[in-house]
């Protein structure tokens, strides 16, 4: 038996099976997983899958699609290892899939979703004032962040979060340059006016 199929037994026979994810090198998962050893694919999913929720919740903006995602994405992650290059970390390259299935399943649900044009999102009017992150928890943020309307959200976790440029995002996102800087600018003055309403809200001064 390979090192990587006693390490995934024993940390199952003993119940530490998430508690020790980290003690598991990424190499010897990878070697597993080019194998398809589904010991090792579930390795693998265990120890990252929470963390790549978490992007797929921020693109989505609710659970079930986020899921959705994530599962589609894992299939991707494991018929396509074998062409992963180590240029850059494993994380960011399965990152990467995710966010591009996000994409994907945003084209493919736009026919089933309401559309915000440009002229009927009313966001929160804001000042041009810089405002601290750091003020706010995650969860506030992701909440923000989730009420805008599927396509500004998409170009301002790209833009902002991602740091893709307008030229890459219009490209993935069969938009026109300056569609996807609009949506962001009108994102974030939205996101920055919530903010600055939660904040009065936060002060006592609402």
């Amino acid at each position: 038996m390979s090192p990587i199929k006693t390490h995934a037994t024993l940390l199952i026979m003993h119940g530490s099976y998430n508690r020790n994810l980290q003690m598991v090198d990424d190499e010897e998962i990878l070697k597993g997983c080019i194998k398809k050893d589904p010991r090792a694919q579930k390795l693998l999913y265990e120890k990252y899958s929470r963390g790549l929720m978490g992007v797929c919740m921020r693109f989505t903006g609710n659970r079930d699609e986020a899921e959705d995602v994530l599962q589609e994405g894992f299939v991707k992650i494991f018929l396509n290892i074998g062409n992963y290059q180590a240029k850059s970390s494993l994380i960011a390259w399965m990152r990467r899939i995710l966010i591009n299935t996000a994409i994907t399943m945003y084209h493919k649900n736009l026919k089933h979703r309401h559309h915000y044009d440009v002229d009927d999102f009313r966001e929160k009017t804001v000042a041009d004032t810089a405002w601290d992150g750091a003020e706010y928890t995650h969860e506030e943020l992701f909440n923000i962040i989730k009420e805008l309307p599927a396509g500004y959200r998409m170009v301002f976790n790209l833009y902002a979060i991602e740091g893709y440029k307008h030229k890459e995002i219009a490209e993935k996102m069969n938009i026109d340059i300056n569609t996807s800087k609009s949506q962001y600018s009108r994102a974030k003055r939205h996101i920055q006016g919530m903010l600055e309403e939660l904040g009065r809200v936060k002060g006592g001064t609402g």
